[in-house]
């Protein structure tokens, strides 16, 4: 029998499998690995498999069990339905076994790392907003927290890096939230963890961003936004790659999309108040201030942003982050 290489974990029904228990369903069932949840690539001679959601990057697009390059079935698992608290606690639990928690101290890592209760890092330049309330957060919660605080020197060789592997190099928002993460993975890998668990999704699922408090058509938005996830996965995990590590995402657990999805766009977004259905659940596990703090995206409150700003102007780009980026993208393949 080929050998068997798997990057990542499978479930089934809500049970990790191990390798001895994989090797054992391909050899006896192979057709249940349609059925099976989880963050995996899966590989066996001719034959790949990729998870649902294509959490784990691969050659084959997610949700696909391929063989000699074709396509012979879909993963598409289908755990019992069940409340949207109980889908987060299992997703959570399912992933606690190792890592760390991306930690900002707002409600989505504050969730996760509440549950998970593994070891917590937060990425910020000293002084900023996301450190001093991650500190906050983590002692309210009796959190083990490991503080990165990034020199600007550090900052630019670590946009160097990673405007070389993401799929947009130019793209502003991108870069940024890249480099902040680069820094999370970095001390991940270095601590000899490959797993990092965060809070991505939860803004698409949930109603999260600002904006979405005028929407016209709140629905829509959620659903195209929810739709464009791939490719900032795609860009999360390529920058994770870099140090040896991947983002394992809970609420991108089939259980959790598919609760929060049933839930109608009015009540994600309720009375002004974003994320609702998530602060309901969250405030259930950890303190109250932590479930309904109102927070800026990572890129702005470690002040990655800024700095960033202050090395295109510094390099002559006074009015476009975007042109410096693209400088520095030439520069790194060499055109």
């Amino acid at each position: 029998m080929p050998t068997m290489n798997l990057k990542g974990w499978i479930e089934h029904d809500g049970v990790r499998l191990s390798p001895t228990d994989v090797e054992r369903m391909l050899r006896e069932e192979p057709q249940s690995l349609a059925r099976c949840g989880g963050e995996f690539l899966l590989a066996r001679g001719d034959c790949t498999a990729r998870d649902a959601f294509g959490i784990m990057p691969g050659p084959v697009p997610p949700g696909t069990v391929s063989s000699s390059g074709r396509e012979v079935a879909r993963v598409a698992p289908d755990p019992l339905p069940c409340t949207l608290e109980e889908a987060i606690v299992t997703a959570i639990g399912l992933r606690s076994d190792e890592g760390v928690v991306a930690f900002s101290g707002g409600v989505d890592s504050g969730l996760i790392a509440g549950l998970a209760r593994l070891p917590c890092v937060t990425v910020g330049l000293r002084g900023s907003h996301d450190v001093a309330w991650a500190e906050k957060a983590a002692r309210m919660m009796e959190l083990d927290l490991a503080i990165v605080n990034p020199t600007e020197e550090e900052v630019e060789e670590a946009l160097a890096r990673v405007v070389r592997v993401i799929p947009d190099p130019t793209n502003p928002v991108d870069a940024a939230i890249g480099t902040t993460l680069f820094f999370v993975a970095a001390w991940a890998g270095e601590h000899g963890h490959t797993r990092i668990l965060a809070g991505q999704g939860a803004d698409e699922l949930f109603g999260g961003y600002a904006r979405y408090l005028s929407s016209p058509d709140l629905a829509a938005e959620l659903e195209r936004d929810f739709g464009d996830h791939e490719r900032q996965r795609a860009r999360d995990q390529a920058v994770a790659a870099l140090h040896g590590v991947y983002f394992s995402m809970p609420y991108l657990d089939v259980r959790v999309v598919r609760a929060a999805r049933s839930i109608p766009a009015a009540e994600r977004v309720r009375g002004g108040v974003r994320k609702y259905p998530l602060r309901e659940v969250a405030e259930r596990h950890i303190p109250t201030e932590i479930a309904r703090a109102e927070k800026k995206a990572m890129q702005y409150g470690s002040g990655i942003w800024l700095t960033i700003q202050r090395l295109a102007r510094t390099n002559g780009y006074k009015k476009s982050v975007q042109g410096y980026l693209t400088e520095i993208s030439r520069a790194e393949h060499g055109i």
